[in-house]
């Protein structure tokens, strides 16, 4: 082998098979009784095998095997279509977003990401808003947030960063009505929000640290769910005031590349707002008064 040849193929083996290693998760995830195949009291495999992805998607075993490889580097929509139909994917877009990156046509350079500044303007109006309101970033750091928010929660500032207080505060995990829910609709949301950039070196630091420190995050990690970062309800179980539950909003910011609003706003058929009221006010009162 030349060196050229050697070089290529050493290229070739240090670039990461996201598709592949998205297709294999997913395919563990789906039992054969959701796709209408008999169980056997002897199978020993989580999941569908290659086999039965290939079959109930209409293609050989021989090329979904070199999809999961990542030796087809340019699969066509409508097989990617199929395999998301049997892989039950609600969202085909994370899908066809990793099969570009796959494809050397379609993978998108590098680029050096600035450092992630919020809007004057837009802390201007997290400032004046009467509810809880945060920006949070690309990496779902927190870069502006009111003082409603920090009486919320404390974590609720600007520096610290969601995925580390869900998973590793034992005291943010106490707020949350369904801790294990809200941690694994925050990974889903985060691996949207990072989409091929995994090997993005905050990103390899947030995992890193997290996979280390919490058995949850990396069950949760290794499922290779994704969401959108949108909102929805959500109850928070206060220490001080009781259960608060409210409407959450997450809304992108023009201009800011990965950035997002999120308002909390009282729930109307609920005392929420009363009970956002008192904390405000103890929130505000003097230490020792």
């Amino acid at each position: 082998m030349t060196c050229s040849s050697a070089a290529s193929v050493s290229s070739m083996s240090d670039v990461r098979n996201l598709l592949g290693e998205y297709l294999r998760a997913r395919r563990e995830l789906v039992t054969p009784d959701l796709v209408g195949l008999p169980v056997s009291a002897r199978r020993k495999v989580p999941g569908l095998r290659r086999e039965e992805v290939a079959m109930l998607a209409r293609i050989s075993a021989e090329y979904y095997l070199r999809l999961e490889q990542g030796r087809d580097r340019r699969p066509s929509r409508q097989v990617l279509a199929a395999v998301a139909r049997v892989l039950q994917l609600d969202d085909e877009s994370h899908l066809l977003l990793l099969a570009d990156e796959n494809d050397p046509a379609q993978r998108r350079p590098r680029v050096r990401r600035p450092r992630e500044t919020v809007p004057a303007s837009i802390v201007r109006l997290v400032e004046s808003l009467p509810v809880p309101a945060f920006v949070e970033g690309k990496y779902l750091d927190v870069l502006a947030a009111n003082s409603i928010a920090g009486a919320v929660s404390p974590r609720l500032t600007p520096g610290r960063n969601r995925l580390l207080d869900v998973f590793l505060d034992p005291a943010e995990q106490a707020l949350f009505e369904h801790a294990e829910r809200a941690a694994g609709a925050l990974i889903a949301g985060f691996r949207r929000s990072v989409g091929t950039d995994v090997d993005d070196p905050r990103v390899i630091e947030l995992v890193g640290e997290l996979s280390v420190r919490s058995p949850l995050f990396r069950q949760l990690w290794a499922r290779h769910d994704v969401a959108d970062l949108s909102g929805g309800g959500v109850t928070l179980d206060h220490p001080q005031v009781g259960p608060l539950a409210f409407d959450r909003d997450k809304l992108a910011i023009a201009g800011a590349d990965g950035m997002l609003l999120v308002i909390h706003q009282p729930r109307p058929d609920t005392d929420s707002a009363d009970r956002l009221a008192l904390l405000a006010s103890l929130a505000a009162a003097p230490a020792g008064a």
